[in-house]
């Protein structure tokens, strides 16, 4: 029986410390950043404070804790098959219950929701109160594509559309930005606030981007709203992540962040030019014609012959 048990004991650690590694090699498989990577484990690296709480609150606060809960299921129902078969134990107990024991499997995972929702709720006020805002953007989900307006900026809606496979080749972009390479980003700039309204024309769609740790549904008559502040140049991709039909999957959402200067910059390149001035009339266009003088009286003739 010590044997059992020490047989047991090395298959929890030996369990632990797969776990432990495979969640130590994660920020490095996960190296790709703004954009999925093959057999990466763990979240999208951060790009905004947002997502960096969203990342702690996973891998520090929840991952421990679902990994100590089920190496502790795991290890019971091994001691329970070990020394509870029918071969180990041919005459069961008795009894059915147990009240120090019910108790306890009460009273522990409501501490524990407890401690969880303390973590919880704060990173759920940081998403809701939104800072003070330098930037306000519209993402509009329609079948199957990204409008977006700058009201602030007065521009209307740009039509963002999923950049065809040829395309994404000819430009010498990596066959793996297909169907996340957009031919309209939403541009921004780099650490300031952007306050994001989220809606949809038609069905209910998803505004979703990993690395800024944004996910709002975009719903037909309601306006939404989210934030986030991109601490770095780059572009960062998300995509659509509400099944909104048949080509669900060809939604893109491609955000690029400049500096402060490139957005100036890029707002004046999509402002309309201004109107040319109206026409002066051609009246006042033309100089007024000089009256011509008489012609001379012959010569030899009187005024009263002419």
């Amino acid at each position: 029986m010590k044997a059992k048990v020490k047989g047991m004991r090395w298959l929890a650690m030996a369990l632990a410390a797969g776990l432990t590694t495979m969640m130590s090699a994660a920020p490095a498989l996960a190296a790709n950043m703004g954009q999925p990577t093959d057999g990466a484990l763990g979240l999208q690296p951060a790009a905004s404070p947002l997502k960096v709480h969203a990342i702690f609150f996973h891998d520090m606060i929840l991952l421990p804790i679902i990994t100590v809960i089920s190496l502790f299921v795991l290890g019971l129902l091994i001691w329970c098959i070990v020394r509870f078969n029918r071969k180990a134990n041919p005459v069961p107990a008795k009894f059915s219950h147990n009240t120090f024991v019910e108790i306890v499997w009460t009273v522990v995972p409501v501490l524990i929701l407890m401690f969880i929702a303390i973590f919880s709720f704060r990173l759920l006020f940081e998403y809701n109160d939104t800072p003070k805002v330098d930037l306000t953007v519209k993402a509009i989900g329609y079948q199957w594509y990204w409008g977006y307006e700058y009201p602030d900026q007065d521009i209307g809606e740009i039509t963002s559309n999923m950049m065809a496979e040829e395309d994404v080749k000819a430009a010498g972009l990596p066959e793996s930005l297909y169907r996340l390479k957009a031919t309209e980003p939403l541009v921004v700039p780099v650490n300031k606030v952007v306050r994001v309204q989220v809606t949809a024309v038609d069905v209910i769609h998803a505004f979703a981007l990993p690395a800024f740790g944004l996910k709002t549904d975009a719903v037909p008559g309601r306006l939404n709203e989210t934030w986030f502040r991109a601490d770095r140049v780059g572009t960062f991709y998300g995509q659509c992540s509400e099944l909104c039909g048949i080509n669900h999957a060809f939604m893109p959402i491609e955000i690029k962040v400049v500096s402060q200067a490139d957005f100036d910059a890029w707002v004046a390149s999509k402002k309309a030019p201004p109107a040319p001035a109206a026409a002066a009339p051609a009246a006042a266009e033309t100089p007024a014609a000089t009256p011509t003088s008489a012609p001379a009286a012959p010569s030899g003739a009187s005024a009263a012959n002419l």
